[in-house]
């Protein structure tokens, strides 16, 4: 029997596991998942928690519920992988031999890289929303909080959902008009960009979003530590922000065990070809999601769209076919921007977020980069997708894992 091991039971590696299962003869081929967790969560739904948009019951779920029949689901924690002798050995002291491994083992927060982020004020006036721990505890704060300087505040690039943070201060601005202290709230939104976002079409249309909201934006701020005495973030040019409470995206990393196998880069993600997902390690080795270098948006979407061309390209490897190089990079995300409304965003690794329509060119229903109470409710229904259409590697009606060009209006 061989062994196809995927390291991490989050999306993508879920996906995986499910995509694979009814591909490869259980008579012939083992699948293992590895995962040291047993809850898998909703990560979509941390951005709506702080606001009691979500219950926190709604985001989790057992990991072994989306775990496909006939798929051997180890939940320990992983110790290293070793390429030379493909294994992968686990905390316990277990050895895992494979024939094909991907690494799906995601990215996680870092807030010990910012000297002062762990300080005491942490989890008090310091808060980071990209973790279930975290998004209650800020919902909890947020329930008595009277006003003042908010701070959302991005610490580097890249991080999942990179639209996560501008999302939050639009529903923060949301939020306290409908608690009536809008006018007791100043909301700053602070990034090491030199704009709203990562591509500049875009980052007008949210920049100009911000300027209507009476958000204050600060550029271009690298951030070099948090001074929780004085309550203020400092960048390396020496300029300050002062905040009253600080949601911050501390700095994303992938997985320690990458860095204890020392396969990743210098933030423990792997280096990964951009258009076939196959690692540059060893030809037995693919990533996918989070865990990788490639320069695509680390979201649900593009681990959807990544899933569907690795899935052709770890069964043409097998076969000792050339891979396929399709991947081009694309996502596709609804961004909340307050009072019921949401933007649509859909773009690769050659375009970027352009107007036009989805998923019908010419027709609809949604439109790109334009509000609307349609976007809002698409991201809403998205959590139903997740758990019974996403998870279990069912295509998404009328979306193709390759960007479709049509109905989209290119300058």
């Amino acid at each position: 029997m061989r062994r196809l091991l995927i390291l991490g039971a989050g999306t993508a590696g879920t996906m995986m596991a499910n995509h694979l299962r009814p591909k490869l003869d259980s008579q012939e081929w083992i699948i293992s998942v590895v995962d040291q967790e047993e809850t898998h969560y909703y990560q979509p739904g941390f951005l709506f928690l702080p606001f009691g948009m979500y219950k926190p019951k709604q985001l989790k779920k057992p990991i072994k519920k989306f775990i496909p029949k006939g798929v051997e689901l180890i939940t320990q924690r992983i110790d290293r992988i070793d390429p030379a002798s493909d294994s992968v050995s686990l905390k316990k002291g277990e050895s895992l031999s494979y024939d094909v491994l991907v690494i799906a083992t995601g990215s996680q927060i870092a807030p010990q890289e910012v000297e002062g982020m762990l300080g005491p004020g942490w989890r008090k006036d310091v808060f980071d929303f990209y973790t279930f721990d975290g998004a209650k505890a800020l919902r909890d704060k947020l329930e008595s909080w009277a006003g003042g300087e908010l701070v959302v505040h991005i610490s580097e690039m890249p991080i999942k959902c990179p639209v996560a943070p501008l999302e939050f201060i639009f529903l923060a601005d949301s939020f306290f008009q409908e608690k009536g202290i809008r006018n007791k709230v100043n909301l700053t939104f602070v990034t090491p960009l030199s704009g709203a976002f990562t591509k500049p079409t875009a980052t007008e249309k949210l920049g100009h979003l911000l300027e209507e909201k009476q958000i204050r934006q600060v550029t271009d701020f690298a951030i070099e530590r948090v001074d929780n005495e004085h309550k203020e973030i400092v960048d390396y040019g020496g300029r300050k922000v002062k905040y009253d409470l600080l949601v911050t995206v501390p700095p994303n990393m992938g997985d320690e065990a990458i860095a204890r196998s020392g396969i990743g880069d210098d933030l423990n993600f792997v280096p990964t070809n951009n258009a076939t997902l196959q690692t540059t390690i060893k030809d037995n080795i693919f990533a996918i999601g989070d865990a990788t270098n490639v320069p695509a948006s680390k979201a649900g979407s593009v681990a959807h769209f990544e899933s569907e061309i690795l899935t052709e390209n770890i069964l043409r490897f097998i076969k000792g076919e050339p891979l396929q190089e399709e991947f081009d990079g694309h996502a596709n995300c609804f961004l909340e921007t307050g009072n019921g409304k949401a933007l649509l965003i859909d773009f690769n690794y050659t375009h970027e977020p352009v107007e036009g329509t989805f998923p019908f060119p010419g027709v609809g229903p949604l439109k790109l980069l334009e509000e609307s109470r349609i976007n809002h409710y698409g991201k809403l229904a998205f959590r139903w997708i997740y758990w019974n259409i996403l998870l279990k590697g069912r295509p998404i009606p009328f979306v193709s894992a390759s960007m479709d060009e049509r109905g989209k209006h290119f300058k």
